[in-house]
């Protein structure tokens, strides 16, 4: 009998930790997990979508598998709220969907798909991403290892539903992090993401934090491999930023930082109770710069949230100008249910988003562009990751974890010493030296 399951995940890196973790109970259940969409019909699908922008990308992710499948079932989970799980039983057959912290709708599921309901129930524990996994063999990507140091959120931003669907911040044990990435990096993995909702409070639950980990890491864990430590929020960094700046000084370590700033205002950054200002997060992004030369910082905008005047957008644009990331997530304002910006007014019609999102959209690859001329020129080693989206190619990252395009086939994981030729806004172009 066909007992292939295929897992399918979106969103940000943890979720992508996340889904691997279900596939590996799943494996372990007995059942035979792959990644990524097929080529014949499963047994069922796991979707383990991202609703932080909205539901359609959510929604798009289970029309497809629908109707490609049509009767293959489906079961929904991660960041799965009440207005999603109206919406699938609207429009879809075969589909049951479950938050992973409560087991809702699924007995289609169940009886279709899983013939021990503690199966599910495994994977719907609100604490199995804390605990070990027998087998981490099992990844989307053989040279790279996702670890989860973290679920939930310590933040009450108005705008976000994180915390309405992880709750809040927990901290995975240290000891255990340390044995998984052990035994990831002896099982190949070239790239270790440390990952969370908000890495940047790891540890505040159990009284240490995030740069006293990846000194523990880097002391315990030899080996050729980078660290690339996930997103976190200002407010949480600046406590102990001094000691993370020392070691991220570690070759092992990416020079990247992923530091959300959502707005150049400071109304409404309080507006979206972000509990940081601009001033705070200046000083962070420029000891970080001042530390690291080359360094690739990662930062996220929101336009239009609700009372933003042009003089706030204006101050966005600005300050984009002035932090230069080479990576900028872009988000117009999307009302969550259950979040405190929902019902807040005035609402910014969708022109005036739109408007906004690509002036902030065009300055920023602008800047993407010219910091990416900087490299080059640059020789160095890059470790493949994936084939490039173009046909022939591969995308390896280098220190600063900046993308790397390269002609030729490589095996991910491979370490490639290559010389930067060109750049485009959002991938550095080389050849191998030979």
């Amino acid at each position: 009998m066909n007992k292939t399951i295929y897992i399918l995940s979106q969103g940000c890196a943890a979720n992508f930790g996340e889904g691997e973790r279900i596939g590996q109970i799943m494996d372990r259940a007995g059942y035979q997990v792959k990644f990524g969409f097929p080529a014949e019909a499963p047994i069922g699908f796991l979707l383990n979508v991202c609703t932080v922008k909205g539901n359609q990308s959510a929604l798009k992710l289970i029309q497809k598998a629908q109707e490609e499948y049509p009767e293959v079932p489906v079961l929904v989970v991660g960041c799965v709220l009440e207005d999603l799980l109206r919406d699938i039983k609207k429009r879809f057959q075969f589909v049951s969907a479950s938050s992973l912290e409560h087991i809702q709708n699924v007995p289609e599921f169940l009886d279709l798909v899983f013939q021990e309901k503690q199966v599910l129930e495994t994977v719907s524990n609100s604490k199995f991403w804390i605990k070990k996994s027998e087998n981490l063999s099992l990844r989307e990507q053989k040279s790279i290892g996702i670890i989860n140091i973290s679920q939930g959120c310590l933040n009450t931003c108005t705008f976000c539903s994180t915390r309405l669907v992880k709750g809040v911040h927990r901290s995975t044990p240290m000891p255990q992090i340390i044995d998984e990435i052990r035994f990831l990096v002896q099982d190949g993995a070239k790239e270790i993401m440390l990952t969370g909702q908000d890495t940047s409070c790891y540890g505040f639950d159990t009284g240490t934090n995030l740069a006293k980990l990846v000194q523990n890491i880097l002391d315990q864990v030899p080996g050729d491999y980078y660290l690339r430590i996930g997103m976190g929020n200002p407010r949480h960094l600046k406590t102990y930023l001094p000691k993370l700046l020392k070691v991220c000084e570690d070759p092992r370590v990416y020079k990247f930082i992923h530091l959300p700033i959502q707005s150049g205002s400071d109304a409404i950054l309080k507006a979206m109770n972000r509990q940081n200002e601009v001033m705070d997060y200046l000083e962070i992004i420029e000891k970080f710069k001042a530390h690291f030369k080359k360094l690739t910082l990662s930062t996220d905008m929101i336009v239009g949230f609700p009372g933003e005047t042009e003089s706030d957008f204006e101050q966005s644009l600005k300050l984009l100008q002035l932090i230069r990331p080479s990576i900028c997530n872009i988000t117009r304002f999307v009302a969550r249910p259950g979040t405190k910006a929902y019902n807040m007014e005035p609402k910014i019609p969708k022109s005036v988003q739109v408007r906004r999102s690509s002036a902030l959209f065009n300055e920023f690859e602008k800047i993407a562009q010219e910091n990416n001329e900087e490299w080059i020129g640059w020789e160095g080693d890059i470790i493949i990751e994936k084939q490039g989206y173009r046909k022939g190619t591969s995308i390896g990252r280098n220190f600063a974890y900046r993308p790397v395009a390269l002609l030729g086939d490589y095996p991910a994981g491979q370490k490639i010493k290559v010389t930067i030729e060109s750049a485009e806004a959002f991938a550095l172009i080389a050849k191998p030296i030979e």
